[in-house]
């Protein structure tokens, strides 16, 4: 708790290494950021046109759904995967410089933050061009988001630790989260399977409740009181277990990496 709160108290220091980042990885591009706007809307274009034919959804409904599905994935997955080379990826300042290993956490998620920010402005453009209208349930994205955070930084916190100790895990996690992208619905709509079959992929889905949390509320709907339980749910046992992990083992990453 004390590594935490004093990475807190050492934003501001959170907030310049994470700009750095974006700087350093964009240099001497002419369109910077952008990139990755550009990138992911080609990507949703094409596999919106691709699959909403291949399933005949209609694009007004379908093409919303897979757009703020793939850019809250994106941010989701690269949060976990990042989070695995966390500390491994800062073991020179780690070794160097006495700052607190959350602040190396913390740079990552606003790395991450910085970059989803990039991608949604496709989505004011998916609404025009489907002809959405925006609900005000949509400011319940905030607090969906903010569990979101929540979750992903202990994930991200256990991670890193255990991948500092088993490098292979890194690997692992990739191959896990490949998998969890096809069953959870994001290139397809809950609707498209059977009831019974679509209760085991949603019910006992945690990407999907965490992911719903946020994109329903985008979409003008409100997420079900199952996606806030099971995501308040995973936030206590979550952090419970990763203070545990992370105070009984944190004096030993340094020596890991």
């Amino acid at each position: 708790m004390s590594d935490i709160a004093a990475a807190v108290r050492r934003l501001p220091l959170v907030g310049v290494l994470g700009w750095q980042d974006i700087r350093q990885r964009y240099r001497r591009s002419a369109l910077g950021p952008l990139w990755l706007t550009i990138s992911m809307g080609v990507m949703i274009g094409t596999i919106g046109i691709v699959f909403g034919t291949l399933f005949r959804s209609p694009m007004g409904e379908f093409l919303p759904w897979l757009a703020s599905g793939i850019i809250l994935w994106g941010f989701l997955s690269s949060v976990v995967n990042e989070g695995c080379t966390s500390f491994i990826a800062s073991d020179a300042i780690i070794k160097q410089l006495p700052i607190p290993l959350f602040v190396h956490v913390l740079r990552m998620m606003w790395r991450n933050t910085i970059i989803l920010g990039h991608n949604l402005v496709i989505l004011p453009i998916v609404f025009i061009a489907t002809g959405k209208a925006i609900s005000p349930v949509i400011l319940v994205s905030v607090v969906g988001f903010a569990l979101l955070v929540v979750n992903l930084l202990w994930v991200a916190v256990l991670l890193g630790a255990a991948c500092a100790r088993f490098r292979d895990l890194a690997q692992i996690v990739a191959s896990v989260l490949l998998v969890a992208f096809y069953l959870t619905p994001i290139m397809w709509l809950p609707r498209s399977l059977p009831a019974n079959v679509s209760a085991y992929l949603l019910d006992f889905n945690p990407a999907y409740h965490l992911l719903e949390i946020v994109r329903a509320p985008l979409l003008g709907q409100l997420p079900s009181a199952m996606n806030w339980g099971v995501s308040v749910g995973l936030a206590i046992v979550g952090w419970t277990l990763t203070l545990f992990v992370y105070g009984r083992y944190k004096r030993r990453i340094a020596y890991w990496l």
